[in-house]
């Protein structure tokens, strides 16, 4: 939490997993190691201080193989701003940094559930994405 702003709420807006059939499953089963995790993240505001930020991830395979699944998962957070920030780089941090930071390990764990219910149970993010690095390269 930060002096900053307040989270109002957050919820999963919307969850996909595509396997289109057993042998793209099987096939992915034994390549699964080579997908990556993306992250794509928006804001808009909304009133009175108010701002809906739409974090997406995407775990997928970059390679030019036909045999593919596809997990994605936008996880939504709306947050007040405690005072009026003018300044456009305090807002940018919150947003892509902030509250990314605080809201990461349950947005991990619903990704994680949905692999693992999708028949892929070994699967573990061994990197965790650090926030910080990510705005600094960005922005500094």
């Amino acid at each position: 939490m930060s002096e900053n702003y307040k989270i109002i709420f957050k919820f999963i807006k919307d969850i996909s997993a595509e396997t289109p059939d057993i042998e793209t499953y099987l096939y992915v089963k034994d390549y699964i190691s080579k997908y990556q995790l993306n992250i794509e993240i928006n804001s808009k505001p909304l009133k009175d201080q108010i701002i809906e930020i739409n974090t997406m991830l995407k775990f997928q395979d970059k390679s030019e193989s036909k045999k593919k699944s596809h997990f994605e998962m936008i996880y939504t957070t709306v947050i007040k701003l405690n005072n009026e920030i003018k300044d456009k780089n305090i807002l940018q941090k919150i947003i892509l940094c902030d509250v990314q930071k605080e809201i990461y390990s349950e947005m991990e764990k619903a990704l994680l559930n949905l692999l693992h219910m999708s028949g892929y149970s070994n699967i573990k993010f061994e990197k965790k994405i650090d926030f910080e690095e990510l705005y600094n390269k960005k922005f500094n």
